[in-house]
């Protein structure tokens, strides 16, 4: 998903890859139970899905947390969030299109992340454009942008997901990731 310069205020990066997601989405409801190419479209939105978390909680939430009334419980619930679809993806990341739990959990996770980017577009990036300039904006978009390059592309639970652990950590695990990506020619 290439961004221009217009397009790396924070809010445009995040509304982005929601809609990114959505279309993916929108692809697996439309070819449920379809094997051919599904576990590819599969893998390629929970690395997507990974890197947007990872990048949210290490520049997006710290700003809510600092700057909005009742921050610590928004990004408090984000995170929670977060994490419960993590688990999600975890199981799913292992399975194959044939499997029984599959086509399940594929509804779990769209369910589970369009109540997510539902959440943050009526609430959390409203209140974000109101208390943050559009430099500070364009700022944690590229910010946003630079920690995708390196985010893990796997789900890790029990990874870290406030700074500054998971601005150390994030990093090396989102290399170990991308090597194993590439000894699976998994390609996402």
């Amino acid at each position: 998903m290439p961004y221009t310069e217009a397009d790396t205020d924070l809010i445009d990066v995040i509304i982005k890859d929601h809609r990114h997601f959505e279309a993916v989405f929108t692809e697996l409801e439309t070819h449920t139970g379809i094997g051919y190419g599904r576990k590819d479209l599969v893998d390629h939105v929970i690395a997507e899905l990974v890197r947007h978390e990872v990048a949210e909680e290490q520049f997006m939430y710290p700003v809510a947390r600092d700057r909005l009334k009742q921050g610590d419980e928004i990004a408090d619930h984000e995170i929670e969030e977060h994490a419960e679809a993590e688990e999600v993806l975890k199981r799913l990341e292992g399975l194959e299109p044939d499997h029984p739990q599959f086509e399940a959990l594929v509804k779990k996770m769209i369910d589970d992340v369009r109540h997510h980017m539902d959440e943050e577009e009526r609430d959390l990036l409203p209140r974000l454009r109101e208390v943050c300039d559009e430099e500070e904006l364009q700022d944690l978009g590229h910010k946003v942008l630079a920690a995708k390059e390196f985010a893990p592309t796997r789900p890790h639970p029990h990874a870290p997901d406030k700074p500054p652990a998971n601005l150390i950590l994030g990093p090396g695990i989102g290399f170990i990731d991308k090597i194993r990506d590439t000894l699976s020619h998994r390609d996402v």
